[in-house]
């Protein structure tokens, strides 16, 4: 489980310290820059203690850290001479020529990092103070695992109360897409690709199965340009090689990737955009044009249009995917039903993101369903996880790795005993492991079920997993009243929804024969 970010309270309190004449964008900006001078800092200091204790006078060899895949910092831009010059009236040029000789090391970070810390209106009191309240390490084994540059950035948008429209992907999603789409080998895509949390998890899913970074190139595309550079900044401290494209675009207006076809796709588009530049005869758009005013299924056909002819994505919308009623939205969603497209859906308990509490579902897509072309996997999952905070959740390894395994076991289709079965031992896709154990696959009653396509029809191609798997027993009893309302009053839309469609039609079939209503 991630570790809590118990300096979240210090972290509003540096950037509340440059409030005042500048805006709010550009204090976040500062406050970021900082953020990676300080983390790479960190870790070089602690690599280059590591060194030091060996005695073999390589602590400032370049090679020493390049190996290590952690950056070799410049005396000029380590975290102790920043400090030690925080109430110098020169500290904003100091930090800029920090930030020259860190690009310098690296290519890739060339025009990336913020060089704006001399400008008049920034006051140096203030940052000098800022730069003080930064005694906490960021940049340790730890903080690279949880990729705590990326919650950090999340928080703040929050905090600033971005426009930006944008959330950062909690690490329990994350390695639920990672650990089932398993990307080994390949293209790795991601068409909103925000801080690059999906490719961090991808590289760190490769190197604990054994496997070489290396292995997989990353290609994405990101709208914001703050975010593009975080992106930069966030695979370049990870020593991951990524195609990001020459800048920041639009990936509906300004496609940087248009003759990929990727193994393997996985994204968190923002929800329910209403406002994306929608060209009416894309050829993305192959199962139908979606609506202007909702960018959710644009996202669906985009990812699709992506996939190579083996290739698997899995996504995160909002629930609302799964049952709209909006005639193209759902003519698409039948279309790709019908296409043998979809392979599973997992609804996921509220309270996953940190500035959102929009209930959210995993959608995966497959181009090789050969064996099972007829059959959807839906699973259940809103009852996992544990209140780390009083307004966060996360799942544990073994409840991700229950998710995992029970859709790997339904797409490989093993047949093995009922004793390995109802084995408690499960595989920890998030663990080192490199060996599977190979159990068969069996509807769980209130948690997945193996529904054909003609049930699917039946149920008017809507795809809310509570339809399928049915209730477990007890959950009446059992289901907080909260999450019993949430649960009940989305099934009542859903009704509302269909009956409102019915009314619709019934008014325009009377209206053809001349009986208007």
């Amino acid at each position: 489980m991630a570790v809590n970010l118990e300096f979240e309270n210090k972290l509003w309190e540096m950037a509340d310290k440059l409030r005042g004449n500048i805006q709010p964008s550009d204090y976040k900006d500062v406050v970021l820059g900082l953020i990676f001078l300080k983390y790479i800092s960190d870790s070089f200091e602690e690599k280059y203690n590591e060194l030091a204790a060996d005695g073999d006078g390589f602590e400032e060899d370049r090679d020493a850290y390049v190996e290590d895949n952690v950056f070799f910092v410049p005396p000029s831009a380590r975290w102790d001479f920043i400090k030690k010059s925080a109430k110098q009236s020169t500290i904003g040029q100091i930090i800029d020529e920090a930030m020259i000789a860190i690009e310098r090391e690296n290519k890739s970070l060339k025009g990336v990092l913020p060089k704006n810390y001399a400008r008049p209106e920034l006051d140096k009191t203030k940052l000098g103070e800022l730069i003080d309240l930064f005694s906490f390490n960021l940049g340790s084994k730890e903080s690279k695992a949880q990729d705590i540059l990326g919650r950090v950035y999340e928080y703040f948008l929050g905090k600033f109360g971005s426009s930006e429209g944008e959330f950062y992907t909690p690490p329990t999603i994350v390695k639920i897409l990672v650990g089932m789409i398993e990307p080994y080998k390949g293209r790795v895509y991601d068409p909103c690709c925000g801080s690059g949390g999906m490719f961090v998890q991808s590289a760190k899913f490769v190197e604990e199965h054994q496997g070489r970074r290396d292995d997989i190139y990353i290609y994405g595309q990101e709208y914001t340009a703050t975010t593009w550079k975080l992106c930069k900044m966030n695979l370049a401290i990870r020593g991951i090689d990524g195609n990001l494209g020459d800048r920041d675009a639009d990936t509906f207006g300004n496609d940087l990737h248009k003759n990929l076809r990727a193994d393997y796709i996985l994204a968190n588009p923002p929800f329910n955009v209403s406002d994306y530049t929608l060209i009416q005869d894309d050829a993305r758009w192959k199962y139908g044009i979606p609506p202007k005013n909702n960018a959710n299924y644009a996202w669906i056909e985009h990812i699709i249009s992506k996939l190579s002819p083996n290739g698997v994505a899995g996504f995160v919308l909002a629930n609302g995917s799964m049952s709209t009623s909006t005639k193209a939205e759902a003519e698409i969603r039948k279309n790709i039903i019908e296409a043998g497209l979809l392979d599973c859906i997992v609804t996921m308990p509220p309270n996953l993101f940190y500035n959102v509490t929009i209930p959210v579902c995993l959608w995966f897509l497959s181009k090789k369903r050969e064996n099972r072309k007829d059959k959807i996997l839906f699973i259940d999952a809103r009852k996992m996880g544990t209140m780390v905070t009083r307004k966060h959740r996360e799942l544990s390894d073994e409840e991700i790795a229950k998710i995992c395994d029970t859709y790997h076991n339904w797409r490989d289709g093993h047949h093995v005993s009922q004793e390995l079965l109802v084995a408690e031992k499960t595989v920890a896709y998030v663990t080192k492991s490199t060996e599977k154990e190979v159990r068969s696959y069996q509807d769980i009653q209130g948690f997945c079920k193996s529904a054909s396509i003609e049930e699917v029809r039946e149920h008017e191609y809507i795809l809310t997993p509570g339809r399928y798997v049915g209730i477990e027993n007890g959950e009446e009893d059992s289901e907080p009243f909260d999450e019993k309302m949430t649960r009940l009053t989305a099934e009542l839309a859903e009704m509302f929804a269909k009956s409102h469609k019915l009314e619709e039609e019934i008014k325009e079939r009377l209206g053809a024969i001349g009986y208007e209503l």
